[in-house]
């Protein structure tokens, strides 16, 4: 195969017409995802004009939230990054398959955590935070939002896993049907306007359960209606005999132990903040939730990469690939860089839309400096990781990273920083945040070695 990776002319040029192409799935793909984010930040802002308990409560179920999402993006990641492989063979009916086994296995996760949540609420979060204020907030948010894991494990795979095939605009679709139910119902429900009862964090809950439903609407019209690419019957879609299964686990279950590590990493993360104080809980909250709509481009780098490299693998196209790896890099350092500098810049005015105390206020300033400096290697290494190398064909590669460098220096760093030499609550964060650079120093030795090159269709 070493043979085939030979730099020419031609295999430059085509690698940029494949870059070119990749530009409007990237653009699809972050509006799907900017709009999706932003819902988190809609409510975040939302409560925190209501009380900063209200927003911390919402904070510390939405890592519940993350560890589910997690998994259910890993499902869908590996149908992503199988069934692109297969888009490059244009084999249709074995796509329809690895979409049937992706929604199988995503289901199975949504259903697992709305069961555990609707029955230990207290027990889980109360693993979070021992304010007793802000757990029992928490508690109340999640005895409604925890009937939103199941639909959105399905309404979620089925977006992802259209990436596949190069449709993404559903996805915005979606979204932007989300934003509007969600704002309009926080509006009514949270501070009891045009009549209706003032129900503070219980209206927040309410708004999402809606529009999580009307989102899993939107994609079954589409995929049984207007698709005309897979032209998918429910009967495909809900099959339990693909003969693809095991393939399938086999790309999708290192992607789902990462991202399973990672979600319970992130929990063990705001648990740390969250014994240390209130303050703490409301910085965090704010500067994650902005720092993830500032990275919002390159994940949907990651996701459109992820699938540009495995259709190019796919249909054989190997002599480009040295040359597409190299463009791509290219384009996410300077894109860090852009993330970064536009945070850093806009810490002030962003801070100054929520009505927190001055001690939150102050630290949520400090973490977003360094926030401002972690998503510029975040923006690197993920893209890498999840999408060039993922895509390509090697799956286990990042939960051997994220696993790694979460356990072995992150939550063990971070613990000893604040409760063994109860380091200001800053320098923990540092701490927390300090793998989103370190990761780039083996992501970019792997990634130019090509190793992680394979095609995994049949």
């Amino acid at each position: 195969m070493s043979e085939s990776f030979i730099n020419s002319s031609e295999s430059l040029k085509n690698a940029r017409l494949i870059f070119r192409k990749f530009i409007p799935l990237l653009v699809a793909v972050m509006l799907q995802q900017f709009l999706g984010l932003f819902v988190n930040l809609l409510d975040n802002f939302m409560l925190g004009q209501f009380s900063e308990a209200a927003m911390s409560g919402a904070s510390i179920v939405n890592q519940i939230h993350g560890v589910a999402g997690n998994l259910i993006f890993a499902a869908g990641s590996g149908v992503a990054m199988l069934g692109s492989q297969y888009w490059g063979k244009r084999d249709i009916t074995s796509i329809k398959k690895i979409f049937a086994d992706g929604l199988k296995t995503s289901f199975a996760i949504g259903l697992i955590f709305t069961l555990m949540t609707a029955i230990f609420p207290e027990q889980i979060l109360g693993l979070l935070t021992n304010d007793s204020v802000i757990l029992e907030q928490a508690v109340s948010y999640v005895s409604i939002i925890c009937w939103t894991y199941v639909i959105f494990s399905v309404s979620s795979v089925l977006m992802i896993s259209l990436q596949s095939v190069e449709t993404a605009f559903v996805g915005t679709i979606m979204s932007a049907s989300t934003i509007v139910i969600n704002f309009c119902m926080n509006y009514v429900l949270i501070y009891g306007n045009f009549g209706a009862p003032r129900l503070g964090i219980l209206g927040a809950a309410y708004a999402t359960l809606t529009s999580r439903i009307i989102e899993l609407i939107i994609v079954l019209c589409y995929i049984f209606l207007k698709d005309k690419k897979l032209r998918i019957k429910p009967a495909e879609l809900f099959s339990f005999k693909t003969g693809f299964y095991k393939d399938y686990i086999k790309v999708a279950s290192p992607i789902m132990i990462a991202g399973g590590s990672w979600g319970l990493g992130l929990a063990a993360q705001t648990a740390i903040l969250g014994h240390l104080s209130a303050q703490a809980i409301g910085a965090s909250s704010i500067s994650v939730t902005v720092a993830q709509m500032f990275l919002v481009a390159s994940y949907s780098a990651a996701s459109a990469s992820g699938v540009v490299m495995g259709k190019a693998v796919g249909s054989g196209q190997l002599g480009v690939i040295r040359d597409l790896t190299k463009l791509f890099q290219i384009f996410f350092v300077f894109l860090g860089l852009l993330m970064g500098l536009l945070m850093f810049l806009l810490r002030g005015p962003i801070i100054g839309l929520y009505s927190v105390s001055n001690e939150t206020r102050e630290l949520t300033e400090k973490f977003f400096v360094i926030m401002s400096i972690s998503v510029v290697g975040s923006a690197y290494e993920y893209p890498v990781m999840g999408g060039l190398i993922a895509g390509g064909g090697n799956t286990r590669y990042q939960s051997i990273i994220d696993i790694t460098f979460m356990w072995l220096f992150i939550i063990p760093m971070s613990a000893l920083s604040a409760f063994v030499f109860k380091w200001p609550e800053e320098v923990t964060f540092i701490f927390l945040k300090a793998d989103q650079l370190l990761k780039c120093i083996p992501n970019a030795i792997y990634c130019n070695s090509y190793k992680w090159v394979r095609n995994l269709t049949r």
